[in-house]
């Protein structure tokens, strides 16, 4: 077992080919948060901040079976001059099924990371062992997480054997982030996002992670030079498949059909690239029906959910 501050490209790099392996043959079990491209996007824009979580990893015969990456309480101050706080834990993991009781070590390790405070996580709402375990160790349903506004997220999935052509309103066009350069890049994922804390030293980090690709994240310019839509699109060769994350667009410019004609256009460049299947995320509480219409529209479905859990810190 390993236990790092900062989780390098490497590890990285083993947790990604842990989620391949896992895509590979039971796809239903990976969790929303230790995707392929999710992991990506999270620890690239973390080697921005230059903050450290941390983070261990399980091997079997040389091979990563198991990892945990908690994360802290913090304060986040974003872009408008406000600051977020972060009171709890929480941790995202990924077991392999083959070595799911390795479970209970994970929980007795993240427990352990920040005794006397509130400990939350996002289980697989498909597994079951991994429920149960979380349970026997005193893990609830978050009823905060479960409300009609609650913030667990659903992870879609449709095949790219027949996507219909994308077509953009006149004077709009498509940009790669290559195209549109660094600058735009960030400032249209600020104007999505808003407020973000989000910054140039986090896109640097996001174009130095490994499988990231600037010819595969796209922006939609609008006629007078705004970026009104973006997305990066996380190509798994492994598995031929190709995940969205983020998605977003400007709110002068919604209601348009950008973001929909830009999932398009991803989804056509990513079979140009050999991916055979597309996957996205979004919320998935009743209260947040709208990216989850717009990728239904797409012709994506529903393949896992998240089962968010808490653990009061005074919880023994």
């Amino acid at each position: 077992m390993t236990n790092v501050e900062l989780v390098t490209a490497a590890e990285l790099r083993l947790m990604q080919g842990l989620a391949q392996r896992v895509t590979a043959t039971r796809p239903v079990l990976v969790n929303a948060d230790a995707t392929f491209g999710e992991l990506a996007w999270t620890w690239g824009k973390g080697q921005g901040d230059g903050k450290g979580r941390p983070c261990r990893l399980w091997f079997a015969g040389g091979e990563l079976v198991a990892w945990g990456w908690a994360r802290l309480p913090r304060q986040v101050r974003r872009n408008d001059g406000s600051v977020k706080d972060l009171t709890d834990a929480c941790v995202t993991y990924q077991v392999h099924p083959d070595h799911a009781e390795l479970i209970d070590e994970v929980i007795d390790w993240y427990d352990a990371t920040a005794p006397g405070i509130d400990h939350t996580v996002v289980a697989n709402a498909a597994d079951e062992f991994a429920l149960t375990r979380w349970a026997a160790h005193g893990y609830e349903p978050d009823p905060a997480s479960l409300g009609d506004m609650g913030f667990w997220t659903q992870l879609n999935e449709r095949d790219l054997t027949d996507v219909e052509p994308a077509v953009l309103p006149e004077g709009f066009r498509f940009r790669t982030a290559a195209e549109a350069g660094p600058e735009a890049a960030v400032q249209a994922h600020l104007d999505a996002w808003a407020p973000s804390a989000y910054t140039a030293e986090n896109y640097e980090g996001v174009r130095g992670t490994p499988g990231y690709r600037a010819d595969l994240h796209f922006l939609v310019e609008a006629p007078d030079g705004t970026m009104a839509a973006s997305t990066i699109m996380w190509l798994d060769e492994a598995n031929n498949t190709v995940e969205f994350e983020p998605v977003g667009a400007h709110p002068a410019y919604r209601r348009l059909g950008l973001t929909r004609s830009m999932l398009l256009h991803g989804m056509n460049q990513a079979r140009a690239s050999g991916a055979t299947q597309a996957t996205v995320a979004c919320l998935g509480a009743p209260g947040h029906p709208k990216a989850r219409a717009l990728y239904y529209g797409l012709g994506f479905r529903e393949l896992s959910r998240d089962a968010p859990l808490i653990k009061s810190g005074g919880a023994g």
